[in-house]
Parts: C-alpha cells; structure tokens; sequence
C-alpha cells in the first residue's frame, strides 16, 4: 500500500489507516478472535496507522486493542485522543495527563506515536481558543518531552476561525478533518458543496501550515455505502457530521451517484466514496473504520484500485448538483 509523509511531523503512513472507533465498531464490540484476524489482515495489506480514542467504547477500544496487538506482537504507529469532560476543565493539564496515563495502560504502551485532542473547539460545549493553546498546549508538550507520545493532533470540529488559528499556531503535527463524497467543502470544493480541486477549507489551511491531514468519516458514518440496514456490530444510529442533516439526507444523497457504479467507475458506492476520499490533494491517511473483516478487505481492494479518473469528479459534480 502506498505509504506517505503525514506533514511535516516525520511520520511516513499508509494511504488507508486502521480505525478503532465506535461507528464501525469492530474493536468496540467484535469478538477478540475476529479483531485480531482484522488487524493482521490490515498490517499484511500495508497499514501502518492505527487509531482510536478514550471515547471509544468507553476505553474499550483501546482495551481490545491493547490485547489484540500483543497477541499479533505488532508495533504500528498508534495514535489515540483525550476528550476533556466539563467537569474537568478547572485542572486541563492535569485532566490530559491521567486521560494519557489510562489510555496507555489500557493500551498496554508506555507511550503513543500520536496524541491527539479531542474536544471541539471554539464551541460554547468545547474549549475556547484560549483554553487550547495556553492551558492544553503547555499540557501537551510537557508529556511529550516526557516521552509519553511522538506528535500532537487535534479533531478538527468546532468554529471555523477558532480552528484556523489553532492550525496555524505551529502547536500541532497533525489534524483530523471529517472529509468524504458528501462534504468536501472541508478540504477542497470547486464550488460549494461540491467536490473539486482548489484548496479554500480547513485543509488548505492545515496544508499550507504544514499539518498531516487525516480523514474522517469518509463514508459518512455509513451512509455511503447507500445501504440503510446496518452491520449488528456497528453503531445502530449515526448522526452526521458536517454533511446532511440527518443519517437519512446523507443515505439519500449518497444514492444518487449509484449510476456510477451501474457506469463501471467502481464496483460499489463504498468503493467510489474511499477512493475519492485516500486520493485527494494534500490526503496524508483517509481513517476507515469497519464491522467486519470483509468490510476492511474491501477497504483495501478500493485503494488498491487507485484514485477516480476526471471524468468521474466530473461526473460526481453532476449528479450531486
């Protein structure tokens, strides 16, 4: 698989990386044998990055993952995030460390490759700008002089204006942007709403500041799959982020590119969706996160495939216009 430069941070990834979330839900709820057949699969195929987060699963995510990369014996570059809880906001970089301190012993490392925030940010329910860069910051780099974790990561949610000025702080390594066939006016849209080629959003600016971009929600939380019957293992009910309104808008926007596969562009909306997604300019490592073995080895053929021809952006534009 073909591996990249992840910014300027020196971290080389693969196009397509592991996610531990709750959304797919295999490291959530899956059966230990299944996640760890999973994740072998996914080292065979070239991933290099793992992710996963406190939140998921209430720790169980890196619980299950701990366990399962032990009984593998793998070291991938692993990367997980600490939310702060409201209540904790009177003490942040003491709430960071015990956050940190729980995941690697959940994990069973002594430190991550990459520590990422996962508050959103410039919101009345996350931290404001001053917050981030004067209290979790200085937080941040001390573990890291610590050795506790490589490089620094945001989620890249919350007010458009709070975020820019965080990217372009020079603070962080890496940010993590909701990205897919439904909202890519995040990254890069030729016109709004529609997918294109001209750097104008969160991407751009995480570009030009030297920031690794990560993908998220690539698939919109399922709805890209145009299927509305949901894997037992995944999340029952997805709600959006930055794309329709609702599961439902995005399930029916989704369908209308099927003449794209019915054209022969893919072999399936999942596939059109995360090629798309690992392919475009400045995409340092689209997350993919699955229910199942099968889910992930067609992940895997759809990047084997490489990127969508013109023709078929073009195409896109039409059908979501």
């Amino acid at each position: 698989m073909e591996q990249r430069r992840l910014g300027q941070g020196g971290f080389e990834v693969s196009a397509l990386g592991y996610g531990a979330g709750a959304v797919g839900g295999l490291m959530v709820r899956g059966s230990a044998a299944e996640q760890e057949r999973s994740l072998a699969r996914a080292f065979a195929a070239g991933i290099t990055y793992v992710d996963t987060a406190a939140l998921y699963g209430d720790g169980e995510s890196e619980r299950n993952l701990g366990r399962a990369l032990k009984a593998l014996g793998a070291r991938p570059l692993l990367g997980t995030k600490v939310r702060l809880p409201p209540e904790s906001r009177g003490d942040i970089a003491g709430a960071i460390a015990r956050s940190l301190e729980a995941s690697l012993a959940r994990l069973g490392h002594d430190s991550v490759d990459l520590l990422q925030l996962h508050d959103p940010i410039g919101t009345p329910a996350g931290l404001s700008l001053a917050q981030v860069m004067e209290e979790a910051v200085p937080a941040l780099r001390r573990l890291q002089a610590e050795g506790k974790c490589r490089r620094l990561g945001i989620t890249a949610l919350g007010e458009a204006g709070a975020l820019r000025a965080v990217l372009q702080s020079g603070a962080f390594d890496t940010a993590q942007i909701p990205c897919n066939l439904l909202n890519p006016s995040w990254l890069a849209p030729r016109r709004p709403g529609l997918p294109g080629q001209d750097f104008t959003g969160l991407g751009a600016v995480a570009v030009g500041a030297g920031i690794g971009l990560i993908g998220i929600r690539i698939l919109a939380g399922g709805a890209l799959s145009g299927e509305e019957e949901r894997h037992p293992v995944a999340m029952p009910e997805v709600a959006p982020i930055a794309s329709g309104p609702d599961y439902a808008a995005d399930l029916a926007a989704a369908r209308r590119l099927r003449p794209l596969v019915a054209e022969g562009v893919a072999g399936s909306l999942a596939e059109l969706a995360i090629r798309y997604a690992a392919f475009l300019p400045g995409m340092g490592c689209a997350l993919i996160g699955t229910a199942s073995l099968e889910q992930l080895e067609a992940a895997i053929a759809a990047v084997e495939r490489g990127p969508l021809p013109p023709e078929a952006l073009a195409r896109i534009d039409a059908l979501l216009a």
